[in-house]
């Protein structure tokens, strides 16, 4: 597939979030297998399905529009390490994936991006190297994307081991100040509980993100969280990753877009 490293093209522009709410179905890679951590602890796994590239398939028989992946081994190995099975998942798809995860170098998210997944995102790089972020945004556009993760208002880095004195607000002001086109929020004390999400930090995050599109992730358990947040009508909130609700069928995938769209 033919490198793409020109961000001025109509296909940069066309994956940009639209107007609508678009629930990202997620699949998290942790020994070749999909899995769901508890708040971000790799030792509080539960395991869900041996083949990832069967389960991208389900996702997008069931209507999802967007895949959220990531390898949660690349994160706290610092680089990446399910490239082949994340390869494998983009040549089974047509529908959008982004992905994230130990891609620390520029090489690497070039490597994802030659793939052919649509939107990469930074997270330990972008606030450890806030400096080089412009650059990254200039070189790669709206293919790239950063995933602010975070508890009790502070970031957390390397997947989420190290909680970093950085304020969420704060880096997300940062980030939308230098251009970057989309944030994926995460407040990782609600990840994988099923008590619903954090609404507050989620808005304070939009808020300060200013024309920056958020997606947000984190705690959804029902068709009435993404309700509420449908309801709460922020303009730049585009969207919410949802894992462990579904996989554990409290809710499908329907029922939640229908919620999206009402």
């Amino acid at each position: 597939m033919a490198t793409r490293n020109t961000m001025q093209s109509a296909d940069s522009r066309a994956i940009l979030p639209s107007d609508e709410f678009t629930v990202l179905p997620a699949i998290d890679l942790k020994d070749g297998r999909c899995v769901r951590l508890q708040q971000g602890r790799a030792d509080a796994v539960t395991i869900y399905a041996d083949d990832p590239v069967a389960m991208a398939i389900y996702w997008q028989t069931q209507g999802a529009t967007w895949l959220h992946v990531v390898d949660l081994d690349g994160a706290f190995q610092g680089r990446p390490v399910h490239m082949a099975a994340i390869a494998a998942i983009r040549r089974a798809l047509t529908i959008r994936l982004e992905v994230g995860g130990g891609l620390r170098t520029d090489s690497d998210i070039q490597s994802l991006l030659d793939t052919g997944v649509d939107r990469v995102i930074l997270g330990t790089r972008a606030c450890e190297n806030f400096a080089d972020l412009a650059r990254l945004v200039g070189k790669f556009g709206a293919h790239l994307a950063v995933g602010i993760d975070a508890r009790g208002g502070m970031v957390q880095t390397k997947g989420w081991v190290n909680t970093t004195a950085v304020k969420a607000v704060e880096l997300a002001a940062r980030v939308a100040g230098a251009g970057v086109a989309t944030i994926i929020y995460t407040d990782t004390a609600t990840d994988g509980m099923l008590t619903g999400p954090n609404y507050d930090a989620t808005r304070a995050v939009c808020d300060a993100a200013g024309p920056a599109a958020i997606i947000a992730s984190g705690g959804i358990a029902s068709a009435a969280d993404i309700a509420h947040y449908h309801a709460l009508r922020i303009s730049n909130l585009r969207g919410a990753i949802v894992g462990k609700a579904l996989y554990e069928a409290r809710v499908t995938l329907a029922e939640l877009r229908q919620a999206a769209a009402t």
